[in-house]
Formats: C-alpha cells, structure tokens, sequence
C-alpha cells in the first residue's frame, strides 16, 4: 500500500482591533489553538501543521494589505502550503471580490481552504457554494454596521455634538472623554481672532501669512500617544484659508453639505465671520485673466503665476501659465507655449509643470543658495567679516519668506531655464541687493547664478517636482522603530520569550511580529534609514505592508536600493 501524501496544513488568524493583543492568552491564541486541534484531528488524512504562524492582529478584513497574510500567499505561491485552515471565513476575507480572487489563487497553486466552525472546504464544489453563502452574509453585516455607525454620526451631528478627530485650533477635547464637546483654548482662541481680523483689514492670504510669520504665530502643536509630534509650524496660505471657512468658529459643526448648531462656545461673532466671508467669496469669484509678458496676474492684491515671463525650457520655448478644472477646483500648470498651439504632435518633449509644486521647488533653491553662501560669507564679492553676521540675519529672513510664500520669489529671479535633468536660476542683481540692503556692485557674481538638478517623479495621480540635492532628513518614526526592533531582538536572544518581551514593551505580540523583522534589514538600508538618504517613499507603513524578505538582495530591490550598487 503506498503512503498517504502528506497536506501541510497552514493555520491564519486574525482580529479586527488591538484590544486584548497583550493578553498572555489572546484572541489569536484561541482561534490557532482551535485550529491546531482541527489539524491534528486529521492526521489520518495526512495533515501536518507548519510551525509557522499567520497572525494579523488590530487588522481589518476588508482589505488585503495585511502582513501576514502576504506572507500566507507567498509560501502557497511557492508550494509550501497546500491547506488554510481558519476559524470562520470572515477571518480571511470579508469581501466577495477579495475572496474571488483568493479562491483562483489557492487554485492554481493547488491550495484548499477549510473553516474548523463552519463544515465545509473548497475542495469540493457544495463547500464553495456554501462558502459563498456566508461570505455574502459576512460582508452584509459589515456594510450594514458601517452604515448604522454612518447615521449614528449623522445624528449625533445633527444634534451639535463633536464626534471626535483632531481638534481645530482654539479648541481642545473636553477633559471628560463621556463629553462629545469642544473646549475654549483661550491662548489658540485669541490667535484665531488675530487671524480673522488680519484677513479682514488686508483681504489677501498672501499677506496674512507674511504677517503670520513675521508675527510668529504657528499652527496647533499636537503630541501623539506613540510620542509622535506634529504641528508647531508657521501657517500656509491653505491652513490659513481653511480655518477661515471652518464653521466651527461661529459655534456651529458641519456634516457634509449641512451645517448644524453646535454645543460648544463661539470664538468669532458672527458680523466678523460674514465680513470675511464676503471678502472670501469676492476674491474666489474674481475672473483669473490670462498674463501677457511681463505682467502680474493678481486677484485682490495676491500673485496668482508668479513664474510668469520668467521660464523658458530647452529650445528656448517660454513656458506661459495654463490651467484646467477637475472636480470643482482649478488646477494651474506652465506649459510649453508649442503644446498650446496645437504643437504637442510635432514636439512631445514640451513640458508641462503643476505650478504650485514648480513655484516651490524655484523659492526652495533660491533660498537654499542664499543661505549656503551666506554660511560661508560668499555673498559680497569682497568678503567683510564685520558685516557677515549683519548679512547672514538678513538672508535668513529673506530664505523665511521664500519659503512661506514662494510668489515672493518674482521680484529677485531674472530668468529660468528648465532641461531634462537640469535647472539653471538668475537672480537679478538689484532686487537681491535691496532685499539684502546692500550695493549692487558688493553682490559676487556666483551669488546671482544657481544650477541645480531638476527632476520629475509621479507617486499615484500625483507629479512631484525634485529639484537640487535632497539633504538628508531622518525619518524619526521609522528610526525609534528600527532601535526598538533591535532592543527586542537582542532580548530575544537573550532567551526571553515574544509574549514577554511583548508586555514588558507594553505591546501585543502581533505587533512585535509585524515590527521586530526590521532589525534584519540589510546593513545599507539600515544606515540610509539613520543617517536620512533612504528613498522619500520608504516609510514604516509601506515596510509594514510589503513585509521583509530574508534576503537582503530582495529587500534593497523592494525598498528602491536596487541601483545603490553592490552589496557591501
């Protein structure tokens, strides 16, 4: 008699929230403790569970970026696995259209799939309507628990209550957690009034946010559980604009297109919203005419294309502003003045640049210039050490406003010349004099010319503008992870079980399965991430999401390493 083949058997958990994760025996340990015994309950068909464990915790199922379930798929894309073993089956899916496509995957690396609670398995044709059947309940359930948690906020809304989220500047939480309420912070209150008032003497977000920066008023500083800080920079014209149209201010809360009376106190009477309001509405309904050469576009006093007259590209081509509208908002982008005359079938190198992000990128070089050249006391043509520091505050001030209002850029660029790769700035001799408050003649001539490399990456639906050298910037979440990972590893080592270290670290176990592989990243990819120069799109989520290879040559070409050279 030949022997029975043997089914190596894989056991998948999961569980929606973190609640509980800690637990010395969690929600996890029973589903796989379950599961096991269903295993071994089929030895005599061949069954063997894989000492590997598949555990998602705080994880929902109605999507598929979850980490241990892509490794799950990998080891049966590679024959490892030939039987998933769940407790139910909305713990693998709660999606028909995921769970379609899980099936064909299972399929066609000869795969089964069997819910212990639930007396079926996909082997069989009955087992896959059944299955069906109930993950149709499955993701019922779920949409109507969503929609039920939708009209509860809806209600609660309509009732004036806060349900929640980060809370606007001027306000805090209620101290109470029970309290669905907002709480006058009278210190960010009076900055908001501050704001108000300012947009209704100069009526130009431009000019409030100059006045906000020299003031040094910043936006609300707000600190995380995990120790995480945001906030506590100087107001954009966005930020700006945004809480001036925020209902909240006049003691009101909004839900979607409807605007209910709220429970909390108003830090802005209503005769100074309306003012504003209409000042508002004034600038937005002001026609944005097209520029000629040489002239400034403005609505109510603001620069709208202040590149304008100032870029040419390669063929000596001038760029000229252009926009276009999607989904109710107005999109600005220079473009080769060839592709506007119907040239774009003759010529498809012409360029056509998203204006905001181009704007920044020619105030972030010219500022970074000044600056670099006044750390080394280049600016004048012949160096004074008595008036360095005189000129290095004022270069700094001018870098400041550059950088919070890149439409102040106009005055001091001459010209711009945009290529492939490259990106060539002239400054004009004179304004950068004035700005400076020095003689035309002190300014060196290395001062009025940049070039800097210039290129274009797309992320998504989205054109991002990289010009000059990216300076190192650590990214400090993924840093203090990567040091925690090691502390348990070493732990580890030490002989201290996962569970341990877990509730010594005040974590769940999942989360240190999901977190500690970054300790066995490759040695290159673990000094780019301290010392700053990983690639701008490697962050914790995405090496979350992707999982760590064990090899270090995958892992490089995963995480955007693949061109650094060899391995050291």
């Amino acid at each position: 008699m030949s022997a029975r083949r043997m089914v190596r058997a894989a056991i998948y958990t999961r569980k929606s929230t973190e609640e509980g994760l800690d637990q010395d025996f969690n929600s996890l340990d029973a589903q796989c403790e379950a599961r096991a015994a269903f295993i071994a309950s089929q030895r005599g068909q061949g069954w063997r569970a894989v000492v590997q464990r598949y555990d998602d915790g705080g994880v929902s199922g109605g999507t598929m970026e979850r980490p241990a379930l892509k490794r799950l798929l990998a080891d049966i894309d590679g024959g490892r696995i030939e039987m998933v073993v769940v407790y139910k089956i909305d713990r693998l899916t709660r999606s028909l259209a995921d769970f379609a496509r899980l099936v064909d995957r299972f399929d066609a690396s000869g795969c089964s799939f069997v819910s212990v609670t639930q007396a079926f398995n996909t082997a069989t044709s009955t087992g896959r309507l059944t299955l069906n059947v109930l993950l149709f309940f499955a993701q019922l359930e779920r949409e109507v628990t969503a929609q039920h948690i939708r009209d509860k906020i809806a209600a609660c809304k309509k009732k004036g209550l806060w349900m929640g989220g980060l809370a606007p500047l001027g306000y805090d939480r209620h101290p109470d957690p029970r309290m669905r309420e907002l709480v006058v912070n009278e210190t960010e209150a009076a900055t908001v009034r501050t704001l108000f008032r300012l947009y209704e003497q100069e009526g130009c977000l431009r000019r409030v946010a100059e006045e906000v920066a020299r003031q040094g008023i910043q936006w609300k500083c707000r600190v995380f559980a995990k120790g995480e800080t945001r906030g506590g920079h100087p107001l954009t014209r966005g930020q700006i604009h945004y809480l001036l149209t925020n209902p909240v201010y006049r003691r009101k809360i909004r839900h979607k297109s409807a605007i209910h009376d709220g429970q909390h106190a108003a830090i802005i009477e209503d005769s100074l919203w309306e003012r504003v309001e209409h000042r508002l509405q004034a600038a937005s309904a002001r026609r944005r005419g097209t520029v000629s050469e040489g002239a400034e576009a403005r609505v109510d006093g603001c620069m709208t294309s202040p590149l304008t007259g100032k870029l040419v590209d390669e063929t000596g081509d001038r760029l000229t502003p252009s926009h276009t509208g999607r989904r109710g908002k107005r999109l600005r982008y220079y473009v080769s003045a060839r592709l506007l005359s119907g040239g774009a079938a003759q010529d498809p190198g012409g360029w056509r640049l998203p204006a905001p992000a181009l704007e920044r990128a020619v105030a972030g070089e010219i500022s970074g210039h000044l600056e670099k050249l006044a750390a080394r006391q280049a600016i004048l043509a012949v160096p004074d050490a008595v008036r360095a520091d005189r000129i290095a505050g004022r270069t700094a001030e001018l870098a400041q406003s550059l950088r919070v209002d890149p439409a102040s850029a106009r005055p001091i660029l001459a010209a711009a010349r945009i290529a492939a790769g490259a990106l060539s700035l002239d400054l004009d001799a004179s304004a950068v004099a004035h700005r400076l408050g020095l003689g035309i003649d002190e300014i060196a001539p290395v001062a009025l010319s940049i070039a800097a490399s210039f290129q274009l990456r797309r992320r998504g639906v989205e054109t991002r503008i990289i010009a000059g050298e990216r300076e190192p910037r650590p990214d400090p979440t993924l840093v203090r992870q990567l040091a925690e990972a090691h502390r348990w590893v070493d732990e580890m080592k030490a002989g201290r079980k996962l569970t341990e270290v877990a509730r010594a670290w005040g974590h769940s176990p999942s989360y240190l399965r999901t977190r500690a592989p970054l300790a066995f990243l490759s040695p290159r990819i673990q000094q780019a991430i301290l010392d700053g120069s990983q690639p701008e799109t490697l962050t914790l989520a995405v090496i979350l999401r992707a999982g760590v290879p064990l090899d270090w040559q995958a892992q490089e070409h995963r995480f955007g390493f693949a061109q650094a050279g060899p391995l050291p």
